[in-house]
C-alpha cells in the first residue's frame, strides 16, 4: 500500500512538472510568435511586445556583424503598411527552457528571394513575462516556399486497453518527411491531444533514420506536436496520416482532425494521403454532401489478411481497415507482402506499408505540382 501511494505521488509530481513546463513553453511561444507575426505583418507594437526594451540584435549586414538596438530594428518596418503581409514566413523550430531563462530557434523564409534565415534567441522571464533579450541570425539560399503539409500522428502508447506497447512508425514519418522537406515543403505535426507521440520501428542501422533520430529540431517537433485546436487548416496543401499500430486509436474517431482534413481537401483543393495503418485515419472522412471520402475510389493500406488475427494485439482493433473501406464503397487494392504499393485517385493518395511512404511523398509532390498548373 505504501509503495502504491508513493508511486501515485510520483505520477502526480511528474504530471505537475510536465504541465508547468508545457505552460512555460506555451508562454515562450507567444513571445516568439509576437516577433514572427509582428515582423511578417509590420505590426510595430507586436514586435515591441516580444522584446525587452533594451534588447540588442547581433546581425550580419554587408558581411559585417552589427549590433542593432531593438528600437532601431523596429523602425525598419515603419514604412510598410501595418497588417499587410510582407513576404516573411516564420515558424518556431525549438525551445529550450530552464527556470527563468530560455533559448529558442525560429525559421524565417523569404520565398521571393529564395532565402532562409535561422534566428536564435535568448529569452528571460522578467516580471512574469517572457522577453527576448538578444537575437542573432544567419542566412542561406533555400528552395523552401512556405507551403505546408500536416502530418497526423497518434498519442496512443498501447493497443486499446491492453498493456501491449505500440507507436507511430518512425520510418513512415522519416521517409515521407525527408522527401517533402527536400522538395521545399514545411511539415508540421498534429495529434489528437497534442504533445509527445510514441515512436516504433526505429532502425538506427538505417542512416537516414539515425540522422533524424539525433536531429534535435526534428525530435522537438515530435515532442511538441500541435493539438487540433492549434492548427489553422488554411495553411496546408496536404495532410498525411502516419501508420504504425498507434494509428488505429485516437485518430480515426477524432472529429477535429476529420474537419481539418476535409477543409484541406475540399476548401484548399488539397491532398489527403496515408500509409499502412495510417489509412485507418481516413475511413470516417465524409464530404460536404455526406458521402464517405473513400466511396468509389481506389484505396490502399495495410490489408486485413496480413494481420496476425490470432495475436492479442489484433483483438484490440476497434475495426478492420480493409473491411471498413470496402463497406463504405471503396475499392481496396494491395500487393504482396513487403512490396511497395500506392494508389492515387485524384487528390487521395494511399500507400500499403513503410516501403510505400517515400512513393506516397513523391505522389504528393507530383499531384501538388499538377494542381498548381491548373
Amino acid at each position: 500500500m505504501i509503495y502504491k501511494e508513493f508511486f501515485l505521488s510520483l505520477i502526480v509530481l511528474c504530471l505537475s512538472f510536465s504541465i508547468t513546463a508545457q505552460t512555460e513553453n506555451e508562454q515562450i511561444k507567444v513571445t516568439i510568435n509576437n516577433y514572427i507575426e509582428g515582423t511578417s505583418y509590420n505590426q510595430l507594437d507586436q514586435i515591441a511586445e516580444a522584446f525587452y526594451p533594451e534588447a540588442e540584435l547581433f546581425l550580419d549586414i554587408n558581411d559585417e556583424m552589427v549590433v542593432v538596438p531593438i528600437s532601431e530594428y523596429i523602425s525598419w518596418f515603419e514604412n510598410n503598411k501595418p497588417g499587410e503581409f510582407n513576404g516573411r514566413v516564420g515558424r518556431i523550430i525549438s525551445i529550450d527552457q530552464f527556470q527563468n531563462v530560455a533559448t529558442a530557434k525560429a525559421e524565417i523564409l523569404m520565398p521571393k528571394s529564395k532565402s532562409r534565415f535561422i534566428d536564435f534567441f535568448i529569452l528571460k522571464k522578467i516580471e512574469g513575462k517572457w522577453k527576448i533579450i538578444s537575437k542573432t541570425a544567419s542566412k542561406k539560399e533555400s528552395n523552401k516556399t512556405g507551403d505546408r503539409i500536416l502530418f497526423v500522428a497518434s498519442n496512443a502508447t498501447f493497443y486499446g486497453n491492453s498493456d501491449i506497447a505500440t507507436g507511430n512508425s518512425f520510418s513512415e514519418i522519416v521517409n515521407a518527411y525527408h522527401v517533402l522537406d527536400q522538395a521545399g515543403y514545411t511539415i508540421d505535426f498534429v495529434s489528437p491531444i497534442g504533445g509527445t507521440v510514441p515512436l516504433a520501428y526505429i532502425n538506427t542501422s538505417e542512416e537516414q533514420e539515425k540522422s533524424y533520430l539525433y536531429d534535435k529540431d526534428f525530435m522537438y517537433a515530435l515532442e511538441y506536436t500541435l493539438s487540433p485546436e492549434q492548427v489553422d487548416p488554411n495553411l496546408y496543401r496536404a495532410i498525411y496520416y502516419v501508420g504504425g499500430g498507434s494509428a488505429m486509436f485516437g485518430v480515426p474517431e477524432n472529429e477535429a482532425i476529420q474537419k481539418i482534413a476535409m477543409k484541406i481537401y475540399e476548401e484548399n483543393n488539397g491532398i489527403i494521403s496515408s500509409v499502412c495503418h495510417g489509412t485507418a485515419g481516413i475511413v470516417n472522412l465524409k464530404t460536404k454532401e455526406g458521402n464517405y471520402l473513400v466511396e468509389g475510389k481506389a484505396v490502399n493500406g495495410y490489408p486485413d489478411s496480413y494481420e496476425n488475427q490470432d495475436a492479442d494485439y489484433f483483438q484490440q482493433f476497434p475495426f478492420l481497415i480493409q473491411k471498413t473501406i470496402e463497406d463504405r464503397g471503396g475499392n481496396f487494392k494491395f500487393s504482396e507482402r513487403r512490396t511497395p504499393h500506392v494508389e492515387v485517385t485524384g487528390r487521395l493518395i494511399t500507400g500499403q506499408n513503410h516501403l510505400s511512404s517515400t512513393l506516397v511523398a513523391d505522389k504528393i509532390i507530383e499531384t501538388l505540382e499538377q494542381i498548381q498548373k491548373q
